[in-house]
């Protein structure tokens, strides 16, 4: 698993809002919030933090076990998932499956997982080339945010496609970019153990900046539903609500701030109860916009005819 410099863990992109009450002993800006009652958006940020931190785990996993020569690679950058085994020993005609069965915490101590994600792969089939794709399937995996001690279970099966060629470790030495695109659909058991039906899109670009001596993430939605593009995650929320998760602008993240997203703007709609929100990443503790390491971002909400403004701290 790849950590700061070289070592790119996919689990820490991605911080989804906790968008409507905070998470932090710190204390959060709000205006005209009104009485609106946002709970379902609060529930909707948790739920979304929680799948995709386990699914950005998950692809660093998958990265790490078929990212190399002969399916592994161990040398700087790249790091077996920890508290889990790999079996890659069942071949069947021109497939090759791999399995990751889950124990314990991940490498960084904040997520316990249990589970398996099973990868297949045609046996030809060289990861770094343009165009490889492999599928993987989440099996009972069960993820637990050790701070909140919160879970998630998750099933389903996601096509994982090497855009562009190349491989994360070989940034910047070898290339200059590697995109990846991650679609599918989930079935996710929330923490009220409801189970519900969940749809992805996301393409990432890593790169690395010279200037600023440091990695960068790229995350955009391509997925189309209903009258909805850009979509990054689509589906029915806790509440039984139709929920779009849309990428307004890129959101970028970068390795020395702990990739936090540092800029570019999500929205959250609801349309079935006329609610939504539009976040922006990108600002300090003082509430204004900053080109460093960033501690907040600003969510602009609105149900109905209400709507207000809250800078919530990063989780």
């Amino acid at each position: 698993m790849m950590k700061t410099t070289k070592i790119l863990s996919l689990g820490l992109f991605l911080a989804i809002l906790i968008a409507f009450g905070t998470t932090s002993c710190k204390k959060d800006k709000t205006t005209n919030p009104g009485d609106t009652n946002t709970t379902s958006l609060q529930n909707l940020s948790n739920d979304e933090n929680q799948v995709s931190a386990a699914t950005d785990e998950a692809n660093s996993d998958i990265n790490a076990v078929i990212g190399g020569t002969g399916g592994l690679k161990s040398t700087a950058g790249w790091h077996l998932p920890c508290n889990a085994t790999i079996d890659s020993s069942t071949v069947l005609q021109d497939t090759i499956t791999y399995y990751i069965t889950y124990n314990g915490t991940n490498c960084r101590g904040n997520l316990d997982r249990h589970g398996k994600v099973e990868i297949k792969k045609h046996v030809n089939t060289r990861w770094h080339q343009a165009g490889a794709v492999v599928y993987y399937k989440f099996i009972n995996l069960r993820v637990t945010h050790v701070h909140s001690n919160k879970s998630v279970t998750l099933n389903g099966q996601k096509k994982y496609t090497n855009v562009s060629g190349g491989l994360v470790w070989m940034i910047p030495q070898y290339i200059s970019s590697v995109t990846f695109k991650d679609e599918g659909n989930m079935n996710v058991t929330l923490a009220d153990s409801t189970t519900k039906s969940w749809n992805l899109a996301r393409q990432t670009t890593f790169t690395f900046s010279a200037t600023d001596n440091d990695y960068v993430l790229t995350v955009d939605g391509f997925g189309s539903a209903d009258s909805y593009n850009n979509l990054l995650l689509w589906g029915t929320n806790r509440n039984g609500e139709q929920f779009y998760t849309q990428i307004l602008q890129s959101v970028v993240h970068r390795a020395h701030c702990g990739w936090d997203p540092c800029s570019g703007q999500k929205k959250h709609m609801i349309p079935g109860d006329s609610k939504g929100a539009t976040l922006t990443f990108g600002y300090d503790s003082n509430d204004q916009p900053t080109t460093d390491c960033p501690t907040k971002y600003k969510v602009d909400w609105y149900k109905g005819s209400k709507s207000g403004t809250l800078y919530l701290f990063l989780p």
